[in-house]
């Protein structure tokens, strides 16, 4: 997740004298990053959360830059879940319920959640709360019916995700069905998803032909039956809890309000086989004003 803002880095730098402390000395270093949720696993599709800063590498527009920070402490997330209530959810729905349930009890108590659920059209259904209590009593409570505004439901929660108070920010998409009934186009999806500083996730209960859509946020599309829908959803709070986060500052200093890509490459330590990297493909630079 790409996102300009302004770092304040303090450190002390400490004199010692024997076991006495004879000075202190703060340390303030401004500078503006563009930061990017990086996930990475191995070749077995585990999360490998034990990599340094030298391991990585960032090009923006094919371009090296320098890293200048690298984390990996865990972090609170502003998440939001968008729920299918569709006619083709039908038996799936109650599955779909106890591993939407599953996924919120996974997080920590300075998450903040909301929830979007979607059919002929997409509602907001309960907005941002750390009581998630009041969402496990308002998923899916109404029967499946209607047709499938997937792109709509997107659409909302994403704009609804602006709205979050934690930097980290993602979507957890419940689906089963190809969109037949958005106002927005595929299009017009892609486009707010690039504009947007969100990871999507997707679990796929049948032919929602979305993954694209995911990994372009450096999110994920799982294919998932209702047999392993819970376990879907614990794999998914723990990579948001697995991420690094990367940053830098661009070389580019044009204002010019285009699209850069990005990638990110790890090298992987000595001993360790081929890693698999994602994030984000990039970002849009900020604009000078007119």
């Amino acid at each position: 997740m790409a996102t300009r803002r302004t770092f304040f880095v303090l450190a002390a730098v400490f004199i010692a004298a024997g076991a006495v402390f004879a000075a202190q000395k703060s340390l303030k270093v401004d500078i503006d990053l563009v930061l990017f949720n990086v996930t990475v696993m191995d070749s077995a599709n585990r999360l490998v959360t034990d990599l340094k800063a030298e391991d990585f590498q960032l090009f923006e527009d094919k371009i090296e830059q320098k890293i200048r920070y690298v984390s990996n402490e865990v972090a609170p997330v502003s998440i939001g879940i968008v729920f299918d209530i569709s006619q083709s959810m039908g038996r799936k729905l109650e599955f779909a319920r106890q591993a939407a349930t599953k996924f919120l009890e996974t997080g920590t108590p300075d998450d903040e959640y909301f929830l979007v659920e979607f059919s002929n059209r997409a509602k907001l259904s309960q907005g941002f709360t750390n009581d998630i209590s009041r969402l496990r009593d308002r998923i899916a409570f109404k029967p499946a019916s209607g047709s499938t505004a997937l792109y709509d439901g997107v659409y909302l929660g994403l704009s609804q995700l602006k709205e979050g108070q934690n930097p980290r920010k993602a979507l957890l998409l419940i689906t089963d069905g190809e969109d037949n009934h958005s106002r927005y186009s595929r299009g017009d999806i892609r486009e707010f998803i690039r504009e947007a500083d969100a990871q999507i996730y997707v679990i796929d209960l049948g032919h929602a032909l979305v993954s694209d859509l995911a990994e372009m946020t450096g999110g994920h599309s799982y294919r998932a039956s209702v047999e392993d829908l819970e376990d879907t959803c614990e794999k998914i709070a723990l990579e948001l809890k697995s991420q690094y986060v990367v940053g830098y500052e661009s070389s580019n200093t044009s204002n010019d309000g285009k699209f850069r890509k990005v990638r990110v490459r790890v090298n992987p330590p000595a001993g360790m086989g081929k890693l698999n990297v994602r994030t984000r493909d990039g970002y849009y630079a900020s604009r000078s004003a007119q």
